[in-house]
């Protein structure tokens, strides 16, 4: 008994210093930033007069600039989010399939897929910033817009990133009618259509990420047992219904996880945009880190930027608590 109890105490002090630091550095500075959002505190010196919610209202219901791209920043998450996912999904599925297939040099294709996802989002961001630059008339077209000219397609020259254009579904087209007849008009509102400069950044993040996708897909298939591929296929079934009726059920705990991995990234997105695009014309490429990012330490309003902070906290709790409560249920029933 002796023995166990100086082995329980021993683990104990093992993890102690693992949970003060987490305890200082995480939580405690996470309730510091939710009392720092309930001050006033407006510029360099320190203010910590109560003002309960004001942050809050200002940035959800005011009539300023803070709300009108609170909300931009948030319909750039879920276009970016849709597409970023999409995109992801398709092209990391789809190369796992292709590796699955035990193609010749298959090592090197995992090598070459994952490759960019050892590399840091500002590298990317510069590169890829590089490469969508559009060009002027002064100096002529650049990066991809100058391989358009080599191949013949000169005339198709995107703006890219420097696009403020945004994208939505008109109320007098036969979609928005019919929006408007089920209680949807707010969809036909550039306040909820997607930004042309968000499809640069989605380009780059799935450059980056698809290869990620790809490996947590190509490992769950290959967990997936050959007799039963094989038995689908003696039973009639062709190779797409292989893929629907037994490798995408089967997977579907995986495209949870990446579901969840990718919406958080995107949520959080800073670095990326920082070194690509920066906010964009009229916050075309904006992201909520972004914003808090500036409103903190460029305008000094701390417990605005405090109140973007936590709110930043709460969206990302929505789409993890489900997914770790999903997980433990899981493995208890296991």
């Amino acid at each position: 008994m002796k023995g166990k109890g100086w082995e329980r105490w021993a683990a104990v002090l093992m993890v102690l210093p693992s949970i003060i630091l987490i305890a200082i550095f995480v939580y405690a500075f996470i309730g510091f930033t939710g009392y720092v959002s309930l001050t006033k505190w407006a510029s360099a010196a320190p203010d910590f007069t109560f003002v309960g919610l004001n942050n809050y209202a200002r940035i959800l219901f005011g009539a300023g600039i803070e709300t009108q791209r609170f909300y931009i920043d948030i319909r750039n998450f879920v276009g970016f989010t849709s597409l970023f996912l999409l995109a992801c999904l398709i092209i990391g599925f789809g190369l796992a399939l292709v590796l699955d297939s035990r193609i010749r040099g298959e090592n090197f294709f995992r090598s070459v897929f994952l490759l960019p996802f050892a590399i840091s989002f500002i590298v990317t961001g510069v590169v890829w910033r590089w490469l969508l630059t559009p060009g002027t008339p002064e100096l002529g077209a650049t990066g991809v817009n100058k391989l358009f000219e080599y191949i013949g397609l000169g005339f198709f020259k995107p703006r890219w990133f420097t696009d403020p254009t945004v994208l939505y579904i008109h109320a007098d087209a036969g979609v928005g009618l019919f929006l408007n007849q089920i209680g949807l008009k707010f969809l036909t509102s550039p306040t909820w259509g997607i930004s042309v400069g968000t499809f640069s950044i989605v380009i780059a993040a799935t450059w980056q990420l698809s290869g990620y996708v790809m490996a947590l897909y190509l490992a769950g298939l290959r967990s997936i047992p050959q007799e039963l591929r094989e038995a689908a296929r003696v039973d009639g079934a062709n190779e797409y219904q292989v893929v629907r009726y037994i490798y995408l059920p089967l997977l579907t705990p995986i495209t949870l996880s990446v579901v969840i991995i990718l919406s958080s990234i995107s949520l959080k997105l800073y670095d990326l945009t920082v070194a690509m695009t920066g906010v964009g014309p009229g916050f075309s490429t904006d992201t909520l880190a972004f914003n808090m990012f500036e409103t903190t330490f460029k305008a000094t309003r701390f417990a605005q930027g405090a109140a973007i902070a936590i709110i930043l906290l709460v969206l990302v709790s929505i789409l993890i608590i489900p997914y770790l409560r999903y997980s433990l249920k899981s493995e208890t029933a296991v």
